[in-house]
C-alpha cells in the first residue's frame, strides 16, 4: 500500500511577480527547488497565507539565486505581488519508504534566500 507524504516545501516565500499573460505555472529560483528537490514540471501545491487560497500547478525553474516566484497565467489570480506563500510537494511512499523518510524543507527571508534547508 501507498500513502501520500509531505515530499518537500518552500516555507513562506514572497511572491515577487504574477504575470496574467502567461501559459501557466509557477516560476521558482532553481537554488530554492535545488534545495528541496523539486524539478522541472513537477506538480506543487501553493497554500496563500494572506488569502487562504490554494491551488496546483506546475514547476518552471526560475534563474539561480534571482530570488523568483512567479506565479503565471491564471495562477496570478491567485496571489498578488509581496504576499507569503508556502509551495508543497507531495510523494507516494510505500510503508517500507515510510519509516525513515525526512520531507525537505526549505525556510527563505523576504527576499527569497535560502536561510535553512
Amino acid at each position: 500500500m501507498f500513502n501520500e507524504f509531505l515530499y518537500a516545501k518552500i516555507h513562506r516565500a514572497t511572491v515577487t511577480e504574477a504575470n496574467l499573460d502567461y501559459v501557466g505555472s509557477i516560476t521558482i529560483d532553481k537554488t530554492l527547488l535545488d534545495s528541496v528537490n523539486i524539478k522541472a514540471n513537477q506538480k506543487v501545491e501553493i497554500l496563500n497565507i494572506n488569502n487562504g487560497e490554494r491551488f496546483s500547478t506546475y514547476v518552471i525553474e526560475g534563474k539561480e539565486n534571482s530570488g523568483i516566484i512567479c506565479l503565471n497565467g491564471a495562477a496570478a489570480r491567485k496571489a498578488q505581488v509581496n504576499d507569503k506563500i508556502i509551495i508543497v510537494a507531495y510523494a507516494l511512499l510505500s510503508q517500507d519508504e515510510q519509516k525513515n523518510f525526512t520531507p525537505k524543507i526549505a525556510h527563505v527571508d523576504e527576499k527569497n534566500r535560502l536561510i535553512e534547508a
